[in-house]
């Protein structure tokens, strides 16, 4: 889990273990598959060339047999028919019978040949070591003889240390030679009867020649065994195999030529193969160390491995450097993007080159400057908030309104008229205590409304000769939520700069209705003055602006306490929401408020 985690939390872990997998699993699938395949056709060619050595091993002694068996032809000479067939001596057909020997030995060269022997069913025969001999032995007990009687067209050829071996020269030896005794039946031509049985004797060096001068590998040799998996003729190198040679694998070896080794009595596998004689009937067998035919293989397969693991060491390396490469901006980018979640916004990243990363840098530095940019902006609109807010606080509580107002409640006083006197402190008590409202931002609409009949009490008993207001707000209304001190500036303005400039009595009047399910609209309207065009579009003009205009008396029509609402109202709701002015001189203005429902 340690792994798995350490690998999942870093990129260049990731990178680098996604590019070694890549790398590293082709590579190694690769290797294996050319071993694979160099294994099995280093194998095969070196079995064909295993096979091909057998099969000219045992065509070449075939062609031996067959030309030696060529001397099975003196079965149909008259001379040797005649003395077979005959029970009396005839030294002229035994002259004859020798003579005809010679002239074969003389045409052929059989240097093997040891010895041609003739012999009939009597026990008669010829021979060229030692003449006319008669036998003192059944020769029918032979079970070779008697196989032959029952296969009178087959031929027999006999390996040294048969015991049923042929021996018609009676205890006759051959010195410093084993012989291989090929035995054939002699018919009568008219009848086909068997008279007799032809004998050749053949030093088995023929054979043996040709598994000591032909070899395998450094350590394999030849060697013919019989269908039984019996060794014949071991060469002088197989001494160290005769502890298994003789076993039944060999024999399901040659009996299945899919199988191509066996297992040693040391454990080690020989690769073995054979290929029949034709001639003889024997096989030759085909025997080395497996080692020695897969060697090339296990040559092909170091440098493969070395190869492979080369190729992983460096592609190992490269995309260490690769991916270091690639991480480095990434972890210079993720550095600077924790120094500015921290706060330090001053961060900058620097990079080279035109790729993504270096795109993304630059994006991040665009992102940063326009977040210092909309926290600098912030914190002005905070700063105009608290400025309009102290503004608003200040038109409620200015100097001149205070000393006025007291001015008109000690003339009361003065008058008597306590009702009156009593009236106006109420309500500048109370137009004080919800201008502070506890220093909340937001007070319900009902409120508002209390705090500008507060005023417009107080004004209308200083102005009682132009000033008559009107209120028609709807009870349902009341619950809604409202910046605090939004209609008292108006409603200032709608006095001082409309009604106090016109001759006779004026009107204010305050209605409130909603716009839609989001929205509601505030009407405050008088019957003043009116504002000139020019004026009226300057005034539009500055409520556009970010900054509040100075405040220069009549210059903008009080355009000082509308910029300082409507700037307010966009802070706090946004750029839909504001004052709307509409007005014709001579008949009045029409100031509207539009805010966002909210029920609290």
């Amino acid at each position: 889990m340690d792994i798995y985690r350490k690998i999942t939390s870093s990129l260049r872990a990731k990178l680098l273990t996604m590019f070694v997998i890549l790398t590293c699993l082709p590579l190694i699938v690769v290797g294996l598959i050319s071993y694979n395949k160099s294994y099995n056709t280093v194998f095969n060619n070196s079995k064909a060339a295993t096979i091909m050595l057998a099969t000219q091993l045992a065509t070449d002694i075939d062609n031996v047999f067959t030309d030696t068996k060529k001397l099975l032809e003196l079965e149909k000479n008259p001379n040797v028919l005649h003395f077979l067939f005959s029970q009396t001596d005839s030294n002229l057909d035994a002259r004859e019978i020798l003579r005809t020997m010679a002239s074969y030995r003389q045409t052929y060269q059989y240097d093997g040949v040891l010895n041609i022997t003739m012999i009939n069913l009597y026990g008669r025969g010829i021979s060229e070591r030692k003449g006319v001999f008669q036998l003192n032995k059944n020769v029918l007990r032979n079970p070779h003889f008697e196989y032959l009687i029952q296969n009178p067209e087959a031929i027999l050829n006999i390996p040294p240390g048969d015991p049923s071996s042929i021996d018609p020269l009676d205890g006759f030896q051959y010195k410093n030679h084993n012989i291989i005794s090929i035995v054939s039946t002699v018919k009568q031509r008219v009848t086909h009867e068997v008279i007799g049985f032809i004998i050749i004797d053949v030093d088995d060096n023929i054979v043996k020649k040709f598994s000591d001068n032909v070899k395998i590998g450094k350590s394999g040799f030849f060697y013919v065994a019989d269908n039984k998996g019996n060794a014949i003729f071991l060469p002088s190198k197989a001494t160290n195999h005769t502890n298994w040679l003789e076993n039944r694998y060999i024999a399901s070896i040659i009996e299945d030529k899919n199988k191509d080794y066996v297992d040693s009595s040391e454990g080690k596998p020989e690769f073995i193969v054979t290929s029949p004689s034709m001639s003889t009937g024997w096989n030759i067998v085909g025997v080395v160390p497996l080692q020695e035919i897969v060697e090339e293989a296990n040559s092909i397969r170091q440098l493969i491995i070395i190869s492979v693991m080369l190729s992983i060491v460096f592609a190992i390396t490269l995309h260490f450097f690769v991916s270091t490469r690639l991480t480095r901006p990434v972890r210079i980018l993720k550095n600077k993007m924790q120094l500015a979640a921290s706060g330090f916004l001053e961060a900058k990243v620097v990079l080279t080159g035109t790729d993504e990363i270096s795109d993304l840098g630059n994006s991040f530095n665009i992102m940063i400057g326009k977040i210092r940019m909309l926290l600098d902006q912030s914190i002005k609109e905070q700063q105009e908030i608290k400025k309009s807010e102290l503004r608003a606080l200040q038109a409620q509580i200015n100097p001149h309104f205070l000393y006025n107002t007291l001015d008109s409640i000690l003339w009361l006083a003065q008058s008597e008229k306590k009702d009156q006197v009593v009236q106006m402190v109420m309500a500048l008590s109370k137009l004080f205590r919800i201008s502070l409202s506890k220093g909340k931002d937001w007070i319900t609409f009902e409120k508002e409304i209390e705090h500008l009949q507060s005023y417009l009490t107080i004004q209308q008993m200083r102005y009682r000769d132009i000033l008559d207001y009107e209120i028609a707000i709807d009870s349902s209304l009341h619950s809604l939520l409202i910046l605090k001190m939004t209609l008292q500036p108006i409603v200032e303005n709608a006095l001082y700069h409309g009604l106090k400039n016109k001759r006779g009595k004026g009107l204010i009047r305050i209605i409130a209705k909603i716009e839609d399910e989001d929205n509601f609209l505030i009407v405050v309207e008088d019957n003043g003055k009116g504002i000139t065009e020019d004026r009226l579009q300057q005034l539009r003009k500055d409520l556009m602006e970010p900054h509040t205009p100075k405040e220069t008396g009549n210059e903008v029509s009080g355009g000082f306490g509308l910029h300082n609402v409507h700037r307010r109202i966009r802070l706090y709701y946004g750029e839909a929401y504001g004052v709307q002015v509409d007005s014709i001189e001579g008949e009045g203005t029409i100031v509207s408020i539009r805010i966002p429902c909210d029920w609290g």
